[in-house]
């Protein structure tokens, strides 16, 4: 493989890591405060 493909490998996929951790971490927020509103646990 070029280095230029690693490279851009390299940069791009903590940025894709970022983005998933994101959405993971905004669902859960969201679904906590849903379930704090209704006066329930989330689990």
């Amino acid at each position: 493989m070029s280095p230029t493909i690693l490279t851009i490998y390299a940069m791009i996929c903590p940025v894709v890591v970022a983005v998933v951790l994101f959405v993971l971490v905004r669902a859960f927020l969201g679904e906590w405060q849903k379930a704090r509103a209704e006066g329930r646990t989330i689990i």
